[in-house]
């Protein structure tokens, strides 16, 4: 049976912690193909104003997509005038690919507040969840969890080596001048300096991009 990865989030940028889940995961639970599904509204930061646009979002995740093998970007969730909450996800996919397996890819941090998402319940009815852990200390937290999702569906539990990054620590790095280009596929990061994304209007201020895609000041 053919395994599907489906990997949502704001992706406000995506950078190399979202990648370093999805190849985890592909190697770890057999997957045959990861779809990264940027989130139109975030159930979880529906008071937020997004940072980059939806068409900037995806625009980076189908650069950060391409050097990941089986691996691709949907933008159902962006077609879509309403939060994107998970189920309908779900929903879609399992309609699409009726006799696949779905498996929804999540951090240790996501998992832990399962309970808390839109008709979880059902969600486990239609897709698997594949969890990777990114933190030192979180296993017995994540065995816990586990055993009682159990009851309601199948979950794969696998551990990575850390991986701290956050889209927030990155924005912060941006607006304060400092040097980002580590945590992001060079390709992002071309994207990120040619469109001026997440920089304060005094950076903005003087700044142009050449056509190799890099800032020329």
């Amino acid at each position: 049976m053919q395994r599907i990865g489906l990997f949502g989030g704001s992706f406000n940028p995506i950078h190399n912690g979202h990648l370093h889940l999805v190849q985890t995961a592909k190697e770890r639970l057999g997957l045959s193909h990861v779809y990264l599904i940027p989130a139109r509204v975030s159930p979880f930061k529906q008071a937020q104003t997004p940072a980059a646009s939806a068409e900037d979002r995806l625009a980076m995740c189908r650069l950060a997509a391409a050097e990941v093998p089986d691996c691709s970007v949907d933008a159902c969730e962006l077609e879509q005038a309403r939060v994107s909450y998970t189920i309908y996800t779900v929903q879609e996919f399992h309609r699409r690919f009726p006799e696949a397996e779905l498996v929804l890819l999540l951090g240790s941090d996501m998992f832990l507040q399962f309970q808390n998402w839109h008709r979880w319940q059902e969600i486990l009815e239609l897709a698997a969840l594949g969890v990777v852990s990114r933190e030192k200390d979180d296993q017995q937290a994540l065995l816990a969890q586990q055993q009682f999702l159990l009851q309601y569906g199948k979950i794969f539990v696998c551990h990575a080596a850390a991986y701290t990054i956050s889209s927030t620590k990155i924005r912060e790095s941006i607006k304060n001048h400092k040097d980002f280009s580590c945590y992001l596929p060079q390709k992002v990061v071309q994207y990120i300096v040619c469109h001026r994304l997440y920089q304060s209007e005094e950076m903005m201020e003087g700044a142009s991009c050449d056509e190799s895609g890099f800032e020329v000041l």
